[in-house]
């Protein structure tokens, strides 16, 4: 059984099999973790996520992780909080489940998550841990190479409605 560990820290710094990049549908780079990421990953990332021509909401690609501690970057595109009420709470669990299936498909055994669409996309940060959590909890329950799931919390708010239900 995989092991689950919630942190607060920089995600760009793990030296995970994959790190989770809360993208947008471009996946040429953004704001807050997308930014930190593609920044910290070096320009190869933006060429490798050109070459990927975009991805739908809820759904997420792979690239190496170039200049990162970690060997991948899974790009998962969450929703844009609407009130709930447009399939957010779907689409933002498709996220994790979509990021779970390509990092088992590619082998990987580690991978780190950011806290997907809590930041600018404005998705209650409680609503969106338990989203997070009974994804992550259902993939697992079936085999998979996954041996360690990270939630990365880049803020003490996050931390704490993590660590309240792990």
């Amino acid at each position: 059984m995989a092991t689950i560990r919630v942190i607060q820290g920089d995600i760009t710094k793990l030296a995970v099999d994959a790190i989770v990049n809360a993208a947008n549908t471009s996946l040429l780079g953004g704001g807050g973790v997308d930014g930190a990421i593609h920044r910290a990953a070096g320009p190869e990332l933006l060429a490798a996520c050109r070459m990927l021509h975009g991805c739908k909401t809820g759904d997420a690609k792979i690239t190496k992780g170039y200049r990162l501690p970690a060997k991948h970057v899974i790009h998962a595109v969450g929703p844009v909080w609407r009130g709930g009420t447009h399939g957010e709470p779907e689409l933002l669990a498709s996220c994790y489940r979509r990021s779970l299936e390509i990092a088992d498909q590619h082998a990987l055994t580690s991978i780190a998550f950011p806290n997907i669409s809590t930041g600018v996309y404005g998705y209650p940060k409680d609503k969106a841990v338990s989203v997070a959590l009974h994804a992550v909890n259902h993939f697992l329950e079936q085999p998979s190479s996954i041996q360690e799931v990270i939630f990365v919390c880049f803020d003490a708010e996050n931390l704490t409605l993590y660590q309240a239900r792990v």
